[in-house]
């Protein structure tokens, strides 16, 4: 435990001056003005960060985003206050309490931009800084937020895509687990683009494991011709090698992002790659990019996202990997 505390004070001060040097002089200037976000506040007090996501209760890629988030605030000094939802009027609201609360600052992912809209602008409004992760990256900073982290869906899914492609594949399920989230979407129409052959979504949800799993086993039973699943959840990818199985199919599953259960699959052969989007920095870097604009009004990006991924683990370097996806920072 002390060798990884070491690393990440390590990690975090090497964060910080890459993070320094990014935000240096006139472009960092501007991107405060023509994002509409509010001037950094005097540094005074102790910092309180409120993180609001669209995570589901258990899901363990969202316990590493909350890691991250965490891990920053203790090696910082800031108070970090974890909270999700993944109703998006309830995320909403979750917001707006945020601001009641007067904190210094908000890191908030936007699965539903549009739903969560105002109560971001009103955060601007009442002078906390904003930053966006994950998804929604698009309307970030149209709606006055600081800068997003996170990694671009489409891109993402083109790559991944293209890799089934190259791995022979020519018929693929792109299995969609949360409905109205925009960045699953394009995952799935990023894949098509890349894939070349045909891309057929199916609808899950994710909080009915057993459900999820018999869809998937219903629809390579259906066509025997589907020769991969693409996943874009750790646990729906788990799900997609059970069906896989128990249809007696020999479609490949790969996923977006990473647990230990994943990184296990993929050194057993059951799952041919997965797409690391690193989510560990979406919940650290946002603390650390608070902290900096607070005490040092310091912006990163320019105006761009601050991409996490794409990143590939697949037995080539899954080894390595799955020692920190363990101990829950991958």
């Amino acid at each position: 435990m002390t060798s990884t505390r070491t690393a990440l004070r390590a990690g975090l001060a090497l964060t910080g001056l890459a993070l320094l040097a990014a935000c240096s002089g006139p472009a960092a200037e501007n991107t405060a003005t023509t994002t509409g976000a509010p001037a950094a506040p005097a540094p005074t007090g102790d910092l309180r960060v409120a993180v609001v996501t669209h995570g589901t209760a258990g899901d363990a890629f969202w316990n590493v985003v909350k890691n991250g988030a965490t891990a920053a605030g203790e090696q910082l000094g800031v108070t970090v206050d974890y909270n999700s939802d993944g109703d998006p009027g309830r995320q909403s609201t979750l917001i707006d309490n945020a601001v009641s609360q007067g904190v210094g600052g908000i890191v908030v992912s936007m699965a539903n931009p549009d739903a969560v809209k105002t109560s971001i602008e009103n955060a601007v409004k009442a002078g906390i800084p904003v930053i966006t992760i994950n998804s929604g990256s698009d309307k970030s900073a149209a709606f006055g937020a600081l800068a997003h982290v996170g990694q671009e869906e489409s891109v993402a899914g083109e790559q991944a895509g293209r890799k089934l492609d190259e791995a022979g594949k020519t018929k693929l399920l792109c299995v969609i687990h949360e409905a109205g989230n925009v960045g699953l979407n394009e995952r799935c129409d990023g894949a098509r683009a890349g894939f070349g052959g045909t891309v057929t979504n199916l609808q899950v949800d994710i909080n009915n494991p057993t459900d999820v799993e018999s869809r998937i086993k219903g629809a390579l039973q259906t066509d025997p011709s589907v020769d991969g699943v693409l996943a874009l959840n750790p646990q729906v990818a788990v799900s997609s090698v059970n069906a896989v199985k128990g249809a007696s199919s020999k479609a490949a599953v790969a996923t977006f992002d990473l647990n230990a259960d994943v990184t296990a699959a993929i050194k057993a052969g059951d799952v041919l790659f997965a797409v690391d989007q690193q989510q560990y920095e979406q919940g650290y870097l946002p603390v650390v990019m608070l902290k900096l604009y607070r005490d040092n009004a310091n912006t990163v990006g320019g105006g761009k996202p601050v991409l996490t991924g794409p990143g590939f683990v697949d037995r080539s370097n899954v080894d390595k990997v799955a020692e920190y996806a363990q101990r829950g920072t991958r």
